[in-house]
């Protein structure tokens, strides 16, 4: 009989489900559900640009409403029962901490947090710790350069330690009834499998090593007098955390019968350990030594996979830090990308344009007849700070050269074209540290539907760019590791080599363009070292700072 693996993601705004044969990876159902509530699943304040939260029990039923159309795909095809899926994958944005209580309720679903932004999720791209993360950088660089070494050379605050150090300074009262916090591919095994004890969670290395600091290296997360340096009630909350993460290829719970029974599968499912998506997407698309995955979606993450056993990986400052086990287990992962990509798009036609996603087709089609360079222009893509290689989430967005004669469209190009350019940046910073890159693979949604984005990238970065078969690298990821946990493969390189498979579809630099991109990029090159470490670099702080 067939086998199944089930593997569900959860993007920055909706939730996938997956369901496929674990032979070969074929589809048999999939779905998908927006998070309810926000402004499509986000809660903002229009007085703090920087502040993105989102409600825990959205997660849950974006995950129900999207499990439950999955299956009743499946259940169309010949072959398929709920009772042949082996094993549960799941993968989430990080770092995304919630604030839970002893039996690891969020607080959110208590009456009196309910309507209290700071009990929700934090997700990944709340800004709001910029202090505390400057302040940890500082306190490591004096206590623990070692931690820095292995994130970049910076804490950011879109991660662990500055985010809940923020709720403390920022509502007393919601740091106090927490007793612990769960990051979100944490927390999804946790209410899955029932568990209500922090001391049965098993943690992610994934977003544990990326975002929290921990290193198997200085035993786990950091030493209780380094938190104590930041804050007392850090250092106490370190001892109501998990001592020990895993790979994602460990299992972390079983279905509980609850959940088995609201979503209609079988009880005791193994559950995998929670991994961030752009990891799991990265094993989805085939990641592998020499290959590196590129997930285009909200925001852009750049992951690659070396061997443990190869020597002189060095640590390289200005990416998101080197993980052991974060993708494949055996392997470091490395990790940086961009703090937006397709939010900027999306801020242009919305905010700027004023209008809906009507406009992209139209900017899109006016935008493909231009040259490089043809319009003048030049953007700095920071309209939500820079996260590699810069590591300021305090610069902001720029588009120079404008007249009286610049259209939309031109700005728009504009604007993929510095999404590009500043992935560039990350590709010649990788290279620079003797990180060996054979091939570029491409996932996440703007990758699969933007030819135009595309194009522009494979001539900027002078790269032939590869595309997965699926159009759901991260919930595929998550089944595969569905499918080891269950004990059907050994390894995830062994399901990767059964399961992965690329489109004849690919994009090919086109020489000329190459040309003219070469010449932009040293343009655009100067424009990002005179704002981001140059003379006018406090400009946009103080901007920011008169907002």
């Amino acid at each position: 009989m067939a086998e199944f693996a089930l593997g569900i993601d959860f993007g920055s705004n909706s939730s996938r489900a997956l369901i496929i044969d674990i032979a070969e990876g074929t589809v048999y159902g999939s779905a998908s559900c927006t998070y309810p509530g926000g402004s499509e699943g986000i809660f903002t304040d229009p007085s703090d640009h920087n502040l993105a939260r989102q409600l825990p029990a959205s997660y849950l039923t974006a995950l129900e409403t999207c499990v439950k159309g999955a299956l009743e795909q499946a259940k169309e095809k010949a072959g398929f029962s709920p009772e042949a899926i082996v094993g549960i994958g799941l993968d989430a944005t990080a770092s995304t901490p919630i604030p839970v209580t002893q039996d690891l309720t969020p607080l959110s679903d208590l009456p009196e947090f309910k309507d209290n932004l700071n009990a929700y999720a934090w997700m990944w791209k709340d800004h709001t710790s910029i202090k505390e993360a400057d302040a940890i950088t500082a306190a490591a660089e004096k206590q623990h350069p070692e931690y820095l070494a292995k994130c970049g050379g910076a804490y950011s605050c879109e991660w662990f330690w500055s985010k809940v150090w923020h709720c403390m300074n920022a509502d007393r009262k919601v740091f106090d009834a927490a007793y612990t916090w769960l990051d979100f591919p944490d927390f999804l095994p946790v209410a899955l499998g029932g568990i209500t004890d922090i001391a049965q969670v098993k943690a992610g290395v994934c977003a544990a090593g990326h975002k929290s600091l921990y290193c198997e290296e200085w035993g786990g997360l950091p030493n209780s007098e380094f938190l104590k340096s930041l804050s007392p009630e850090l250092a106490s909350l370190k001892e109501r955390l998990y001592s020990k993460a895993c790979p994602a290829d460990n299992k972390a719970a079983e279905l509980c019968q609850p959940w088995a029974d609201r979503l209609g599968l079988p009880a005791g499912i193994p559950i995998a350990a929670g991994i961030i998506d752009a990891h799991s997407g990265a094993v989805g698309a085939g990641v592998g030594k020499g290959r590196m995955v590129k997930i285009i979606g909200t925001s852009s993450c750049d992951i690659l996979a070396e061997p443990t056993q190869v020597s002189g990986i060095p640590e390289i400052p200005g990416i998101c830090g080197i993980v052991d086990g974060s993708v494949l287990p055996g392997s470091l992962g490395i990790e940086a990308g961009q703090a937006a990509v397709g939010d900027i798009f999306n801020w242009f036609v919305s905010k700027a344009c004023d209008s809906d996603f009507s406009k992209f087709k139209q900017l899109k089609a006016e935008a493909l007849n231009m040259k490089p360079g043809q319009s003048g222009l030049m953007a700095l893509d920071w309209e939500n700070g820079n996260r590699n290689i810069l590591c300021d989430q305090e610069l902001s967005g720029l588009i120079m050269g404008m007249t009286l004669h610049t259209t939309q469209a031109e700005m728009f190009r504009a604007l993929i074209e510095a999404t590009a350019f500043g992935a560039k940046k990350i590709l010649d910073r990788l290279e620079e540290h003797g990180i060996v890159i054979n091939e570029i693979i491409c996932g996440g949604g703007i990758a699969e539907k933007d030819e135009l984005l595309m194009q522009i990238y494979a001539d900027v970065l002078n790269r032939n760019l590869i595309l997965s078969t699926s159009d759901q690298t991260c919930a595929l990821g998550a089944a595969m590791f569905g499918a080891v946990v269950a004990g059907k493969y050994a390894k995830v390189e062994d399901a990767q080599a059964a399961i992965c498979k690329f489109k004849e579809l690919s994009y090919k630099p086109i020489l000329e363009n190459v040309k003219l991109y070469s010449e932009l990029y040293k343009l655009y090159s100067e424009l990002h070292d005179s704002f981001g470490t140059g003379t006018h670099k406090s400009l946009m702080k103080q901007l920011i700072a008169m907002k």
